[in-house]
């Protein structure tokens, strides 16, 4: 076999590396990581074609001017750690000047980690007001064995972290639903907090809203303050539902009339349902065992699925 030249040597060197499925986020952005690797495929096969690497130039892996981008990472710097629970953090990052992410509600934004040499992608919901001005915040849960977990826990203050984005969401419009019924489970709180928020900073916004957050035990509740104040205004209610507590009475008083213990299931929700003003338009957002769960008891409690949104 002859040996490579050089300059094959050179183009392989330059040829972009097809991502692993732990790349992937699995939450169907648009562009994934696959469509951007198949645009950089391209571009490499028609530079190599004319041997022509200026034409790679504009390929630009992770960009520096702070905007994100859908299609590249881009670099913030972690500007605070707080831990909530045991295993769950709250995480501010810096935006230049006074600058905002605009996403619109719910959207999610996907990190990038290298853990042991493996690229590991994650989507998350910054949990930050949308008009929040040079910061964001998003809520991460860590797992003992997750990989990007290992990456999470060793982040402090000033570290810088790749970010893309923003995808997915939902089309929310003030006024358009009579209810919204949200029905989440642990950091499936995430989406829901800038629709909560949007809702209570329009004085215009009429929605009636019903969240119903579901915990393991009273203490795994994340942002209990936040909740407690959005709940004070006339058009939101939230309960809990806390799988692991047997008893209300260790409670402190002001949430025992409105947490139930045990599950979330087919005589609860319709309980719930039926508490509603009107008939709500429903948002879900847990694991993936969590939103069949809900997606079957809410067609039991006369909900139909074009009357939801699952994030």
């Amino acid at each position: 076999l002859q040996a490579m030249t050089d300059s094959e040597q050179d183009w392989l060197a330059l040829k972009p590396q097809e991502p692993s499925p732990s790349q992937c986020c699995g939450s169907g952005c648009k562009p994934c990581i696959y469509d951007v690797y198949e645009k950089e495929l391209a571009q490499w096969e028609r530079a190599k074609a004319m041997q022509d690497k200026s034409l790679l130039m504009g390929k630009k892996e992770q960009s520096n001017n702070s905007e994100l981008n859908p299609d590249t990472f881009t670099a913030f710097s972690v500007s605070s750690v707080e831990q909530l629970t045991e295993d769950t953090y709250q995480y501010k990052f810096e935006l230049p000047g006074n600058s905002s992410l605009r996403l619109s509600l719910g959207q999610h934004i996907v990190l990038r980690g290298v853990v042991n040499g493996l690229e590991v992608q994650r989507a998350y919901t910054p949990i930050s007001p949308r008009n929040a001005e040079g910061y964001f915040e998003v809520l991460i849960k860590c797992y003992e064995a997750g990989l990007m977990s290992q990456y999470i826990k060793t982040w402090k203050r000033g570290d810088v972290v790749f970010w893309r984005g923003p995808f997915g969401g939902f089309p929310y419009q003030p006024n358009k639903h009579g209810e919204l019924l949200m029905l989440a489970s642990g950091t499936g709180l995430a989406p829901m907090i800038p629709i909560l928020q949007s809702i209570t900073d329009d004085e215009e916004d009429e929605t009636f809203v019903t969240l119903v957050g579901c915990f393991p035990a009273f203490d795994k509740i994340y942002l209990k303050p936040l909740l407690q104040d959005l709940a004070r205004y006339w058009n939101i209610r939230i309960y809990y539902v806390l799988s692991q507590e047997t008893s209300l009475e260790k409670l402190p008083w002001s949430y025992q009339e409105n947490t139930y213990t045990g599950r979330l299931n087919e005589d609860l929700m319709k309980t719930i349902v039926n508490s509603c003003q009107r008939k709500p338009f429903v948002l879900i957002c847990g694991s993936s065992a969590f939103n069949k769960d809900m997606s079957r008891y809410l067609k039991a409690a006369g909900i139909e699925e074009n009357s939801c949104f699952v994030f």
